[in-house]
Formats: C-alpha cells, structure tokens, sequence
C-alpha cells in the first residue's frame, strides 16, 4: 500500500482541493508523455534490431527525444518551471530518466507513491555513453580541457616536422587531412611526421581523413595568350614610390626562384650568364612602348632586376643587354635574348546581377561572354560542372550558388546538355568566376552516389593509416550504408566514422541518418557550416546548429564544431569580436576544428584558452553556477 510522505507542519491536500492543484494536471500530463514515447520505442522494434549492440541504449533514447519532441513542449516547460520542477529543457541524453524522476516526484508530492518506491537507476548515465563514445573516436581528453581541437593540415607539413611538432605541442589533439586535396604519396609524409611528433612529444593525435565527396564544382576555365605584367608602387599623385622587384631566372629552373618578387621573368640560361649588375636590359614591350630593366645583383643562378615602368611581357620578346662604361655611355653585350616560356592565365569570368551563366554537361573550358563589334551579346559566359548527374535534377526555378554563396542565381532552363542561370545575387561591381568552386543547389533533389570512385580508392590508403574517415555531403542512409559496406570488404568495420552534416538534405533527413550511423561501432557527426550555411541560408545556421547539437547529444554522439572557427586568426594574425564569441560557444560540442593558416600555432593556443575557461561556465546547454567574482 502507497503511502504519503507529508511534512507535519504542511497541511495535507484534501479531496476538493485535488480537482484543481496544478500538480495533479502536471502528473496527467508528463504520464500521457511517457506512455506516447514508449509507443513509439515499441513501434521502432525494427529499427531496433539493426543497431550496433554498443549503440542501443543511445539510439532508444534518441527514440524517446523525437517522441518528445513532435509536440510543442513550451506551455509545459513554463508550468514545470513555476512549481520548481525540471523543465525538460536539458534532458536530450536522458530523456526516460528524466521525465519518470518527475512523475515520481509528484507522485510523492500528491501522496501517491512512496519515496522508498523509487528505485534508482543502475544504467549508465546518458553523460557516461556520451563521454565513452567520444574517447573512442577522438581519444582521451587532455588534463586541461574537456573539448579537443581538431586542426586541419596543409599539404606543406608533409615537409616541415617542426610545425606538426608545435601544433601538438600547443594543443592540437586530431588532425584532419582532407583527401580533397593533395595525394596518398603527401598523405603519407604527412602522417609519418604525425606518428613522429607523437613519439617525441607523448602527447596523443588521432587522425580524420575526410573523403571528398560527390562536391559539385566550377570547372577549369580556357587560358588566354600568355602576358606577364609587372608595375612599379606609386603614390596618390601617380610618381614612383617604390620599383617593381623582377627576379630573372633560366628557363626551366624556377626552383631558384626566391619570394616576394613582383613578377618572375624566364630567359636564355647561357644569356643571362653574361649579364652583370652594371647592366641595363632594353627591350619593346607587348604595347609598342620602350621599356628598361636594371640588373641589381645576382643570385646563384638568378638575377634581381628593378623597374620603373608598367610593362607586358611575351614569350619570344627580344632583349638586349647594354653595358654602362666608366664614361657613362652604354653599349651592347654580347648577342640578343628572349623571354621564356610564360605559364598562360585564365580568362576572367565577371558575372553581374542579371547577366546569365550558362553551366555545361560537356567538361568545355569556362568561356567569358562573348560580344559583336557593335557590342551586342552572342554568347552568355559559360562553365563546366565537376557532376553531370545533376542535369537530371535540377528544375527551373530552382537556386544555384556558387563559391560559398558568393555568386547566386536562379535556374532559368535546364536541359540535358546545359543549365541556363540566371545572376540574382553579385556585388555591385560583379564577381570573378573562378575554376574549382563549390556549387551548391539547395533546392535540388539530386542522386548522387555517397562515395565517387576516387573515394573508394582513396578509402584503401585511409584504413591503413587513419583512425576515423569523414563521409562528405551526404544526403540520405543509403550514403552511410555504402560507406558501412565497403569498410566491411576491407576488414574496417571498427574505423571511425564521422558523419558530416553539410547538405541540405542531410539535416532533413538527420534522425535516420543517425539511426544508420549508430549501426557502427565508432561514430560521431561534424557540423560542416560552411556549405550547410549556404545550402540553408546564413540566417538559419544558428537554429539548425542548436538542432543538430540536440539530436546528436540524445544519441550520445560525439559533435565536431567545424567550419571558420577563429578564421580570422588563422589566416591573418587577428581574430574579430564575433569569432571569438563563436569559439566559446564550441565548448557545447565534443571538439572544435580549426581550419590551417599562416598564424595556426596562434589560433590553437587562443582556442585551448578559451575552451579552458569556458569549460567551468558551461557544459553542453547547462550553464554551470560556478563562483563570480563580485
């Protein structure tokens, strides 16, 4: 028989008051909640079955969540919260735990059960399968701080030791390498530095490789002639300030040739043996205009020379060497050189609000616009697109953005053969379409395989030398299935899997998703903002961050916070206001990667900082009372 646990001094509810004490409605209603979320766990029996055995726990509570969650809980969150209950507002990695303390508590309150009654849980906690699951995949935390840092790595520290060395030694937990870029031979050199690193330093890294991915991009646009140009620095009124600095250098050996030069000119190897810094080189420039470089000092097999005049260069344009005498008169020395061979350079693609882009099957060089004598459009500028199974999906009407939202427009045809676009969204003075840029179409439902045949072959060299692979753009199950399938083939099935959420479709689809994901041993998810900003809109990425940040909790899966995180100070040596806000709020997932650049040693030791001190202010979406200082 249940009894009542009353304080004396408290009067005891009486029948009459029962029909309208608000525990009474609270308790009706948080019991209606548990039996609708065990419903849908019993209905899920199917799905169920095909979880990871490690995963079951975590993927039934993720079953609770969205049960919870498919009605609007903020009437009750506001009544919970006014009698001094939990207001389910941070139950995500526990949510059957959570909701029956409550109803126990107010069935203890309203005399309907005994606090002996409760039994406590023997399970392990929500927070304990959150925080194994995250050992498992992204290593043991470091002794300061709860969240790693994940840096991405140049291709450049496959040949510098001393830079791997000083991210680890800084707080660089895993590193990423994105097979994007670079090539297995690099990849290697890259993490034998790692594995040295490691050794010297003690300290622990594992290594994400991320898959490329079927990424649509811009295709290679057609090169125009050959031109060199180089122009001195002048000031407001247009007088030189300072020359320009040339570095002439022989023709087929560029690995002399030094940085920070303002052009580098190839010429006749035997030629330039004759030359010294009391030369002058006369020569026509590609205008018709007289022009003159002076030789400054040689350099191993090299020259620096300085100019006072704007000029363009050719290949095959003749050069001569004059030679100042004592006297001051100048001479010819020896016979007449000629410039080199000169890489060419692309055509320059500007598009503006209202031109048309005309994006093609055919893997055709991108084309600029192309006019009549009279200034009438014959052709609109064209490019290639990297997938041409997206000419089956697109529809008109739908958005294209290219080079991360920088260029936008709106689908004004499309065919089999091509895509006519036109431009909605360019900065007054248009935009330069470049080769290799992300294309994204968020309103398109495109079939894409998840892994291209380059990422099968890359995902041979990953296995052997990762400890977790990074599916990219992925849209639905099926993606992860093919990825699950063919770790299996190569005897992976406990590689690491990292499931990156940054399509459009991917975040529709983000609850089966994670219930495929959970049918591997070691797994978690990274919020790629970048391309999931433009796919989504900018001024959605916080909702959709928060939301991603939920489920994933509820699944007890480890979160990567990724995408221009202190980009700022990487890149340029100074972080903004906004940058470094953002970087706090990191602390809410598991790890935080930084992207490479020029002062990354900065950012590391800048955000082991600040996800030091955050961490005694917040974890995940509970704010901690610690101590203030007034």
């Amino acid at each position: 028989m249940r009894t009542s646990i009353q304080n004396p001094k408290e009067p005891s509810i009486s029948h009459q008051a029962r029909d309208v004490h608000p525990y009474y409605g609270l308790l009706h209603e948080l019991e209606g909640l548990l039996d609708e979320i065990m419903k849908v766990e019993h209905l899920s029996a199917k799905t169920q079955l095909l979880i990871n055995p490690l995963h079951l726990a975590s993927a039934i509570n993720l079953i609770h969540y969205l049960g919870l969650r498919r009605r609007d809980m903020r009437s009750l969150q506001e009544r919970l919260a006014v009698v001094g209950l939990s207001s389910l507002g941070r139950m995500e990695s526990h949510v059957f735990t959570n909701l029956t303390a409550i109803i126990d508590l107010l069935r203890c309150a309203l005399g309907k059960q005994s606090a002996d009654e409760i039994i406590p849980t023997s399970t392990p906690t929500g927070a304990t399968l959150l925080e194994n699951n995250t050992s498992n995949l992204l290593g043991k935390p470091p002794s300061r701080r709860r969240v790693r840092i994940m840096v991405t790595l140049p291709g450049e520290v496959a040949d510098d030791y001393s830079l791997i060395k000083d991210m680890l030694v800084h707080g660089m937990d895993c590193a990423r390498i994105n097979c994007a870029h670079d090539n297995p031979e690099i990849w290697a050199r890259m993490i034998e530095q790692i594995n040295l690193a490691r050794s010297e330093t003690g300290r622990h890294c594992r290594i994400l490789m991320d898959l490329g991915g079927p990424k649509l991009r811009t295709g290679e646009i057609a090169l125009r002639p050959a031109v060199l140009k180089w122009q001195p620095q002048r000031g407001v009124y247009g007088k030189v300030t300072a020359p320009a600095r040339i570095w002439l250098y022989p023709e087929g050996d560029d690995s002399s040739c030094p940085p920070l030069a303002d052009a580098y000119l190839p010429v006749n190897e035997d030629w330039l043996t004759l030359a010294t810094s009391r030369d002058i080189i006369e020569f026509t420039d590609a205008r018709g205009a007289s022009r003159t470089l002076k030789l400054i000092e040689p350099i191993g097999g090299g020259f620096w020379a300085e100019s006072s005049q704007t000029t363009y260069i050719t290949p095959g344009m003749e050069l001569r060497l004059l030679r100042l005498s004592s006297s001051g008169h100048t001479r010819r020395a020896g016979r007449t050189g000629n410039v080199g061979t000169l890489p060419p350079t692309p055509e320059s693609i500007r598009l503006h609000h209202g031109d048309n882009l005309i994006v093609t099957r055919e893997p055709l060089p991108g084309m600029p616009a192309q006019f009549d004598t009279n200034g009438n459009l014959l052709r609109a500028a064209s490019i290639a697109c990297s997938l041409p199974e997206v000419f089956r999906a697109v529809q008109p009407g739908e958005r294209i953005l290219i080079d991360d939202g920088r260029i936008g427009g709106i689908i004004r045809s499309a065919s089999k053969k091509e895509i006519v676009v036109e431009i909605t969204q360019a900065r007054k003075g248009g935009e330069k379409l470049l080769a290799n840029k992300g294309i994204n179409l968020p309103d398109s439902r495109l079939v894409l395989e998840g892994l291209t045949a380059q990422d099968i072959e890359h995902l041979e060299f990953v296995v052997q030398n990762a400890d977790m692979v990074g599916l990219s753009f992925v849209r639905n199950s099926a993606d992860i299935e093919l990825l699950q399938k063919h770790l299996k083939r190569l005897n992976a099935e406990k590689l690491g899997i990292v499931l990156k959420i940054e399509t459009r479709a991917a975040f529709e689809n983000l609850p089966e998703l994670l219930f495929t994901l959970l049918r591997s041993s070691t797994v978690g998810v990274m919020i790629a903002r970048g391309d999931l900003a433009v796919e989504c809109g900018y001024e959605r990425m916080a909702e959709l961050q928060e939301e991603i940040l939920w489920l994933a909790e509820a699944a007890h899966l480890p979160v990567i916070w990724a995408t221009q995180v202190l980009e700022g100070l990487s890149k340029n040596g100074k972080p903004s206001r906004a940058e470094i806000t953002d970087a706090a709020m990191g602390v809410r997932a598991e790890c935080v990667m930084l992207n490479k650049g020029a002062h990354i040693i900065e950012a590391i030791q800048t955000l082991d900082d600040i996800l030091h001190r955050m961490q005694s202010h917040q974890k995940k979406k509970s704010a901690l009372l610690r101590r203030l200082h007034w």
